[in-house]
Parts: C-alpha cells; structure tokens; sequence
C-alpha cells in the first residue's frame, strides 16, 4: 500500500538555518493499517507528512503507493489518491468560495479527475446527506460562504471533503480530539 524508504529531507542546505528534519526513514503500511506518529516539535511528523502528500521532494529515498513511485509525482496530482486534513482549519478550503463548490472541487477531483466538471442534482443530494450527517446543518447552507463557518464547521467541511470519494490513503495532521504534535496516516485501498 505506502512504502516509504529511506528518505531524508534536509530545509536550507548550506546555510546556517540548515536542518536535517528526517534521515534515512523507512516505513510500510499494508491497506487498512492506521498508524498516529508522535513526537516534539521538530522532530520531522510535519515534515514526513508533507513528503507524502508531495509538498515538496526528498532528497533521498522513495515513496510508493500501491507499488507505484510517487516519489517525483506533483502535489496536486498526488491529491487525487492522498487525502489530506490539516491542522489549520483555514488550510484545505476555499474560503471565498461556497460550501456547495468547496465540495465539489473536491467531489470531482476525486472520482472524475476533473474539478472543472459540472455538478449534477444528484451530486448535489450527496452533499446534503454527506452535510447532515455532521448535524450542523450545513446542508441548508451549501451556498454560503466557507469562509463564514466556525473553526470547528471547517474543520469537519475538510474531512467531509478529504473523505467524500475515499482516498487509498489519507494523512491528517493533527487530527480533531487529538494532540496537536500527532501525525496520522490511514491506508484503505
């Protein structure tokens, strides 16, 4: 499923602010494995969730998911089988944008690969069943604005849409109820 070897990734290369975040780190995870990743401030959870995600590359090593090297994949089309909910409820959305386009660019990403893709009625009923079950009558409110929801509102928003069409894989930083130096990774295809 993930297969993470040997990576390491150093910030600022030859200057004084080098840092050497992660080195030499291996991990598997097999589908269905749930595995939360704790440690101190800079100890490199942020820094292996973003080279999962592809935020940015490692220096060594080799990241694979489902057998293939993503290592070298760009962040945005690592995002159509990676999904990802961030400590910071701002992070993930669109704030000027609707609940209702917030879904779907998130909707249509994943299961059509296209978020330029129109959304039909039916799309439209999923998001407000998918919305009610959050019991915050969301589903009422598909064309306001994200930008307008409470911290807590966006925060479970981010996890409808990370998990609406579900990822073989999702990586969350910080999850809700959990302790903000945590890491969690979950494999379910």
């Amino acid at each position: 499923m993930l297969d993470i070897q040997h990576i390491s990734k150093t910030f600022n290369v030859g200057t004084v602010n080098e840092k050497r975040a992660v080195t030499d780190l291996s991990l598997h995870l097999d589908k269905g494995d749930f595995v939360t990743v704790i440690g101190s401030n800079g100890a490199g959870k942020s820094t292996l969730f973003n080279a999962i995600a592809g935020s940015f590359y490692v220096d060594e090593g080799r990241i694979l998911l489902n057998g293939k090297d993503i290592t070298f994949t760009r962040e945005h089309d690592r995002s159509r089988v990676i999904g990802r909910l961030f400590q910071d409820p701002l992070r993930g959305t669109a704030p000027h944008m609707s609940i209702e386009e917030n879904l779907a660019l998130a909707y249509l990403r994943a299961a059509h690969g296209n978020p330029f893709s129109r959304i039909t009625a039916k799309d439209r009923e999923l998001f407000r069943a998918q919305l009610a079950q959050l019991d915050m009558g969301l589903e009422d409110r598909l064309g306001q604005p994200v930008g307008l929801l409470s911290g807590g509102q966006r925060q479970a928003l981010t996890l409808l849409m990370a998990t609406m069409v579900p990822p073989p894989l999702s990586v969350a930083s910080a999850v809700p109820a959990s302790r903000p130096d945590t890491i969690t990774v979950t494999s379910s295809g």
